[in-house]
């Protein structure tokens, strides 16, 4: 049974990732998909839109055979790290022939080239690196600056690095590289809408950007996104928001995010992972002076110090996630088990030939003690459900991450 692999977050699932799961099965001759799915908290910093369960039975109602979810401090992270947890998760399963990704390019030649010159990253692009951080520029763009130039060397005139899904896609091949991993990739080029384009251009095809920022409008009904999603999303959407689990934004933890920056000291803050470099001060200024999560975020932001790297640092103080932690979980050395929120029949062949053929450990019930990387998820997900609009009318159980089992798909998708 041949499997391809995706990297997914679904915030929501919508036609474009439909396009895409097809299309990655045809381009990769797969039989079977696993996708590996960011929890309850995403790359960009922020929590999303419906729990990890919501959004992995999306995925299999869509046709996804496994979810698999990405621990946190990956699935939070920047680009590289992000990259590398999500494939090493697909690697060590062992049961993934190819993976596939999204790019805004279509082509994969300059990335597989700029990724085998990149795996040991030479010092010249390290400098090149520093240097456009010492300029002021933000990490990405001085990433992709130093990478445009390290590419003329290979003969090439231009690349479009500073893409986002780009930006990905060579993070993907750069983790095949690290890793040593047999698997194949394949790009898809994305269609009609892009990864960050909040405007709806299409009569079908939405970015989920684009979505939230509709969903949040004032007067919106959730009706309103049914030309862009399956229907099978937009039920769960509804179950989801019906039952006050949903929708999850930012200002849901506005108050426990502005007590700890109230309550904490400069050099406290500092001991966060990514607040770097002084900005520390300046939130804690901000927190005094905003009475929103966006406008603390708008008051710090600067060309160095993206929306999405703030956010990140934001959710580090939120999750209690310091820096000698994240240094004890040693992220570069990739995934250290696999946590399964859902299956399909064809998911549990899988299963059963990953116990044969994989390396890491495959947990199904979540219980303290396991790993403390899986301690940190169950903590973020009693967190993100303590804010959700059910707590505020009907209380909550902290318990309700140890109580929920994979789930079973055993009807035929159906979009």
């Amino acid at each position: 049974m041949r499997t391809v692999g995706l990297v997914v977050e679904y915030n929501p699932l919508h036609n474009g990732h439909q396009y895409h799961f097809r299309a990655a099965k045809q381009a990769a001759n797969a039989d079977a998909c696993v996708a590996v799915m960011s929890g309850n908290f995403l790359q960009r910093g922020e929590p999303a839109l419906v729990s990890k369960w919501a959004r992995a039975e999306m995925a299999l109602h869509m046709g996804i055979d496994l979810v698999i979810e990405l621990p946190v401090p990956f699935a939070t992270a920047n680009a590289e790290i992000f990259a590398l947890g999500a494939i090493s998760l697909l690697d060590r399963l062992g049961v993934v022939d190819a993976v596939c990704f999204g790019s805004e390019s279509g082509e994969i030649g300059w990335m597989r080239e700029l990724a085998k010159a990149l795996a040991v990253e030479p010092p010249v692009f390290s400098e090149r690196v520093k240097a456009g951080l010492s300029a002021g520029l933000s990490y990405p763009l001085a990433y992709a600056r130093a990478a445009q130039a390290y590419m003329r060397r290979l003969g090439y005139d231009q690349v479009p690095i500073d893409q986002p899904n780009n930006i990905l896609g060579l993070n993907y091949l750069l983790a095949l590289e690290r890793l040593g991993s047999r698997m194949e990739a394949v790009t898809i080029k994305r269609q009609k809408a892009g990864y960050h384009q909040e405007t709806i251009t299409d009569q079908q095809i939405a970015s989920a950007t684009a979505l939230r920022k509709l969903l949040f409008s004032q007067g919106t009904e959730l009706d309103e996104l049914a030309p862009f999603v399956p229907r099978t999303t937009l039920a769960v959407l509804q179950r989801e928001f019906a039952a006050k689990r949903g929708p999850m934004h930012w200002e849901r933890f506005r108050h426990p995010l502005f007590h700890r920056l109230l309550q904490l000291s400069p050099d406290r803050l500092a001991a966060y992972h990514e607040v770097e470099e002084g900005v520390q001060f300046r939130l804690m200024e901000a927190a005094k002076n905003s009475s929103s999560v966006q406008e603390l975020i708008s008051r710090v932001k600067t060309r160095r110090f993206t929306w999405n790297r703030l956010q990140r640092m934001l959710l580090a103080v939120l999750l209690d996630l310091t820096k000698p932690q994240i240094q004890h979980f040693r992220l570069k050395e990739g995934a250290p088990y696999a946590r399964i929120l859902g299956f399909n029949e064809k998911g549990q062949q899988l299963l059963n030939r990953a116990k044969q053929l994989g390396t890491l450990p495959l947990i199904s019930n979540a219980r303290d003690g396991l790993h403390p990387m899986l301690d940190l998820d169950i903590a973020a997900s009693s967190l993100y459900q303590l804010a959700m609009p059910q707590a505020e009318t009907d209380g909550f159980v902290l318990t309700h991450e140890y109580r929920l089992h994979p789930l079973r798909m055993t009807s035929a998708p159906a979009s």
